[in-house]
């Protein structure tokens, strides 16, 4: 772990990417999606601390894919807390009767990428965050498998999370009170990706959920 900053690395699949730039450009490395709202809050709330935030999200990923880079991705660059939000695209792949969506790992693959976390960073908060979807664009088509496919991995997290001490961020439910005040496709344009309100209620119930249970990111006031 750093002893001058504390680390929070942000991993998922292109919802975490958000374009993020793949050089040290601090215009865009971080990318536009919620850890650049998160990490604007906490910045600027929390700017004594030096806080340093990284963005490893990669489009297109599944759990089967982070696990792969984990020791690149995740591991090397020492985090003191790692967010993990992924699962529409190991969905995805069943859905659409991919190759890689043959056999379900999506739990074991999980399993594993957190069994080797507690091993090599057995001090790192662990925070899982809810896969979701809204009824628009793809999954609108085939939407009673999508919902169930989801709700499947939802319960997943939620029960990884319970099992490995690590804190739960709840999204589905934000989606589904949000599209009661504005139409599904307002919040997440294609059913998957986030627009840029999606990822504000994104980075809202992140901060709200995680900063009661992380004292280093709470503040001292």
């Amino acid at each position: 772990m750093s002893a001058t900053r504390y680390t929070v690395l942000f991993q998922g699949d292109s919802i975490t990417d958000g374009g993020r730039g793949r050089s040290e450009d601090l215009n865009h490395i971080l990318g536009h999606s919620y850890p650049f709202l998160v990490a604007t809050r906490l910045g600027a709330d929390l700017a004594e601390r030096g806080l340093h935030f990284v963005n490893r999200g990669i489009s297109g990923n599944r759990l089967s894919d982070l696990y792969a880079r984990w020791n690149e991705d995740a591991f090397a660059v020492r985090p003191d807390l790692i967010s993990i939000l992924a699962g529409v695209n190991d969905v995805w792949f069943r859905m659409h009767g991919q190759p890689g969506g043959v056999t379900d790992r999506f739990e074991r693959t999980y399993r594993h990428l957190l069994d080797e976390t507690r091993e090599v960073l057995p001090n790192a908060r662990l925070v899982l965050c809810e896969p979701f979807l809204l009824k628009v664009g793809g999954p609108a088509e085939r939407w009673e498998e999508w919902r169930t496919a989801i709700a499947d991995y939802q319960a997943k997290v939620r029960e990884l999370a319970l099992q490995y001490g690590a804190i739960f961020v709840p999204l589905q439910e934000v989606f589904d009170r949000a599209s009661e005040r504005a139409e599904a496709s307002y919040w997440i344009w294609d059913g998957v990706h986030p627009t840029a309100a999606g990822h504000q209620l994104i980075a809202d119930q992140w901060l709200a959920v995680v900063r009661k249970d992380v004292p280093e990111l709470c503040s001292s006031d």
